[in-house]
């Protein structure tokens, strides 16, 4: 029996998904986390083989989750389900120890497949991933990075939100941050992207579809 820890700020995403693994009688749910830190508190104190961890909840950042996890349960299995398209983390989240990386809009069929093949051992990529992989490593030091791209973890996820029109509060809020911190996450932004105005970053946001 495969046992697995869903994290998950979600209520409604979390009873989802724990209805299609009670299909699958080779899958247990043995616990839930609604947070980044509870994620991995449970992730250390829970016997568990996978941890499906959302990329967006309260808390540590979700690499920092899995940086945090990693160093205490080298063994745990994560798979990184995300609404974002895989070209906004996925390859982050692989570099930072991923197990494997799906999006939500994939069937259930899949998401079964995805958490018996990292709790296999195996890595879980799809085949758009796996191209887009390959691009990496046949060019590991790129020239023509895009703006975002140069950001750390947390400062993606500050670009994301205000992009999407949230107010530092707002943004703070959600990253469990003060909204002091995040006004000096915004201004290394705009110093890094040579963004000039608020409107700008949204602008450059949208047009990526980078935002939340």
């Amino acid at each position: 029996m495969i046992r697995i820890l869903i994290a998950d700020d979600h209520l409604l995403i979390r009873e989802g998904l724990k209805r299609v693994i009670a299909q699958c009688t080779d899958l247990e749910v043995v616990d839930e986390a609604n947070d980044g830190e509870e994620a991995i508190i449970k992730s250390r104190d829970s016997a568990v083989d996978v941890l499906t961890l959302d990329v967006s909840m309260p808390g540590p950042g979700f690499l920092e989750v899995l940086r945090r996890v990693r160093a205490h349960r080298p063994d745990l299995q994560i798979l990184v389900l995300s609404v974002q398209p895989e070209e906004q983390y996925a390859i982050r989240a692989l570099r930072a120890g991923a197990s494997g990386y799906l999006t939500k809009n994939h069937s259930s069929s899949e998401l079964a497949k995805a958490i018996r093949q990292v709790a296999s051992g195996r890595k879980y990529v799809t085949a758009s991933l796996a191209e887009k992989l390959a691009a990496e490593l046949g060019n590991p030091t790129p020239t023509n990075k895009e703006p975002h791209e140069t950001l750390s973890e947390r400062e993606y996820q500050v670009l994301c939100l205000l992009g999407a029109g949230k107010t530092v509060t707002e943004a703070a809020e959600k990253l469990s941050l003060s909204p002091k911190t995040v006004s000096t996450y915004r201004a290394r932004i705009m110093e890094k992207m040579k963004l000039d105005s608020n409107a700008a970053l949204m602008r450059y946001t949208i047009s990526r579809g980078l935002a939340e």
